[in-house]
């Protein structure tokens, strides 16, 4: 009895590192065949850009073992695959809209997440440091020998997951808390901090945000937005998730406050004279708690309806100590009003999870890629009358 429940959980554990470690260097294999429960606006489709990328067969809070954050650079999509520890290249030369193979820009990195190019430099994010590397023959292939490491401290455990933007002759990398809610001992974490492009002269851009996943620029104002997960064990629906407008020298709140300036007294139980919150910054948008809010991107398009364009998409993971389930979706934002709607919803049916949204991209053709980390999947999303 005892030998064949080991073997049991010896089966149930190549299975686990089977879902985790294979596929890649294979051509990817997709189905289209399975989007009946995927609900879309009148006139748009999805499609599997390319499938196999690490999919999980459960899912448990934080990344799961597939695709996370994107990056389009002349045409081709990449990707990170944190728990691969690469970034891959999904090359689509023959324009059928199926990614052609899976090929390897970069490997043997600890947890890469954040992605971004700027003059000849690719910067990546990983869990405990930030580097960049060169592609000086333009084959998709980084030249290891290139790499530098702008910043080799960054503290690890707590939220791992690390993104970077480079705007305007900056970085800007944002990093997630150590705890749910704390007060932290290193001022960059629940932070997002800014450096030159070489990793010198980093100060703290704007603090306060828990975790921070998704930052965009928008590409008229050069504002920075950014999504922001908040704590857990409030119940249900406190405190929100939120969109913040991030702005130079701000503090949105954690952990003492969260959403439009609510004082959190269940974690900060002192007396005050005067409101705590005062001298916060409220969130521009509250969501739903627990929908884990990650990638987002406004879209400029004119491929789209009207009604989207100048919009933002934000990538809802979902949540995971919710009594009921929410988020697993995607919706868009509507900058004039800041009202929040679905747009891609369905991976959520029941209790029942088929996939868990990270990223959204605009690509060149005006369709957008979403990443799912727990399918292993990108999706491509288009309007066709």
């Amino acid at each position: 009895m005892k030998g064949s429940y080991l073997a049991g959980i010896g089966i149930l554990l190549l299975i686990i590192l089977w879902a985790g470690y294979s596929q890649l260097g294979l051509q990817p294999s997709v189905n289209d065949g399975d989007f009946a429960n995927i609900q879309l606006p009148s006139g748009f489709d999805i499609e599997v850009f390319a499938d196999g990328l690490g999919d999980s067969l459960f899912s448990y809070p934080g990344p799961a073992p597939g695709p996370r954050m994107m990056l389009i650079k002349e045409g081709m999509l990449m990707v990170s695959i944190p728990n691969k520890g690469l970034v891959a290249v999904l090359p689509d030369r023959n324009g059928d809209h199926k990614a052609d193979s899976v090929e390897v820009f970069i490997d043997g990195l600890n947890s890469p997440h954040g992605l971004d190019y700027y003059d000849g430099w690719f910067y990546i994010a990983e869990e405990d440091r930030l580097i960049r590397v060169k592609d000086a023959d333009n084959n998709f292939v980084a030249e290891k020998e290139t790499i530098e490491v702008l910043i080799d401290d960054l503290p690890t455990g707590g939220h791992s997951t690390r993104t970077v933007k480079v705007y305007n002759g900056s970085l800007y990398m944002s990093m997630g808390s150590s705890c749910n809610v704390c007060y932290e001992t290193d001022i960059r974490r629940a932070a997002i901090t800014r450096c030159d492009l070489d990793g010198t002269n980093c100060t703290v851009f704007a603090s306060g945000m828990r975790n921070a996943v998704g930052m965009a620029f928008h590409p008229l104002t050069g504002q920075l937005y950014a999504t922001e997960n908040g704590r857990d064990w409030l119940g249900d629906d406190q405190p929100p998730d939120e969109i913040n407008l991030v702005e130079e020298g701000k503090d949105y709140g954690w952990p003492v406050c969260y959403g439009k300036n609510i004082h959190d007294t269940d974690f900060d139980k002192s007396t005050y004279i005067r409101d705590p919150c005062e001298n916060c910054t409220p969130s521009l948008v509250d969501l739903q708690a627990h929908s884990a809010p990650l990638g987002l991107n406004f879209y400029y398009d004119d491929s789209f309806p009207k009604e989207y364009q100048g919009n933002l998409f934000v990538c809802f993971h979902g949540s995971w100590n919710r009594q009921e389930p929410t988020g697993y979706k995607v919706v868009w934002i509507n900058m004039t009003d800041l009202t929040v709607h679905d747009f891609a919803t369905g991976w959520l049916q029941n209790t029942s999870i088929l996939g868990r949204p990270v990223d959204v991209v605009v690509s060149d053709d005006g369709s957008l890629f979403v990443s799912d980390d727990n399918e292993g999947r990108i999706y491509r999303i288009y309007y066709g009358g």
